[in-house]
């Protein structure tokens, strides 16, 4: 069976199986004063939307108002199709771990009740249910999955290949998400405003330094610079054509075929590619500016990152 295969039965399962079993501190007893009780079979019990609280571990930052509209006028019509799911707090109160966008419109659409499944679990896994589910949508922006797969790192820490495994995501893709952190902070909020996107990021992290990558956006955003073109304007960044001194032998131009080759390089890697060619042989050259694009070029390749310390 290939690791493609394991990772589409995984997703199939649903996201609890995707959450190792832990030992864990045993969860109070809780005392649920609310009309709903815990179904031990795992049904879906209807809960007042007025005594369920926010998800402190929510990963999204935003949601679309058009779309949050447009859902609660579905569940006006027909009601919740999906379930959210809650833990009970104290109090008679509920926690939401997921489903945030249907709560929200379902109090948008004046409903009284909501139906969810309860499910006694600690903080940290409700957390680690939160980011997965979220990571498992299409629909969050490049720098909300970007801290996703952070916290996932930082709080649980899970390799990229073990977030991979969580999410049904490939490993580069996970290590692409990653590495718009080292972004500057003014072009990670276009980024999250969609001003940029996930290609032009991709494509701007070419370049070396915060400045470089920021002066480099400006000019993207005030020419409205198409991906393609981005990649274009970086590559002449990178590839400053120099002026022949009037004595100094003038080189003679690059391959278009050695050329396109080497953007084709560069725009798969995110990283600055030469390639050097005399007559069908010569070298590539993939110049990186830390060991996270270290990682993500080994990744890129095929290649475990133990096998550089072997």
């Amino acid at each position: 069976m290939t690791a493609h295969d394991t990772k589409r039965r995984a997703l199939g399962k649903g996201l609890e199986s995707l959450l190792p079993a832990r030992h864990t501190p045993p969860t109070p007893t809780v005392t649920i004063q609310a009309s709903a009780e815990a179904d031990p079979g795992g049904h879906a019990l209807e809960i007042p939307v007025d005594q369920i609280d926010r998800n402190p571990f929510q990963t999204r930052t935003s949601f679309d108002e058009t779309k949050l509209n447009e859902l609660a006028q579905s569940i006006a019509a027909t009601g919740v199709v999906q379930p959210i799911v809650v833990k009970p707090l104290s109090g008679g109160r509920y926690q939401l771990i997921t489903g945030e966008r249907r709560l929200l419109a379902s109090r948008k659409a004046g409903k009284a009740t909501i139906p969810a499944i309860l499910r006694v679990v600690s903080d940290e896994q409700a957390m680690e249910m939160t980011i997965v589910e979220n990571l498992q949508r299409a629909d969050l922006n490049p720098m909300e999955q970007a801290r996703a797969y952070q916290r996932l790192a930082t709080d649980f820490k899970m390799t990229q290949e073990q977030m991979a495994t969580r999410t049904g995501k490939e490993r580069a893709s996970v290590a692409n998400f990653l590495r718009l952190l080292r972004l500057p902070e003014a072009i990670q909020q276009k980024v999250e405003s969609g001003e940029l996107s996930f290609g032009h990021a991709r494509t701007l992290l070419a370049l070396q330094t915060p400045e470089a990558i920021a002066a480099a956006a400006q000019k993207v955003l005030a020419l409205s610079m198409s991906v393609r073109q981005t990649e274009t304007y970086v590559q002449g960044l990178l590839n400053p054509e120099s002026k022949p001194a009037k004595a100094a032998k003038v080189e003679p131009p690059q391959d278009p075929n050695v050329q396109e080759a080497q953007n084709r390089l560069q725009r798969s890697l995110g990283l600055r590619v030469r390639i050097e060619d005399a007559k069908g042989k010569g070298r590539v050259i993939i110049e990186y500016s830390g060991l996270e694009d270290f990682d993500a070029l080994l990744t890129a390749l095929n290649a475990q990152p133990s096998d550089a310390n072997a």
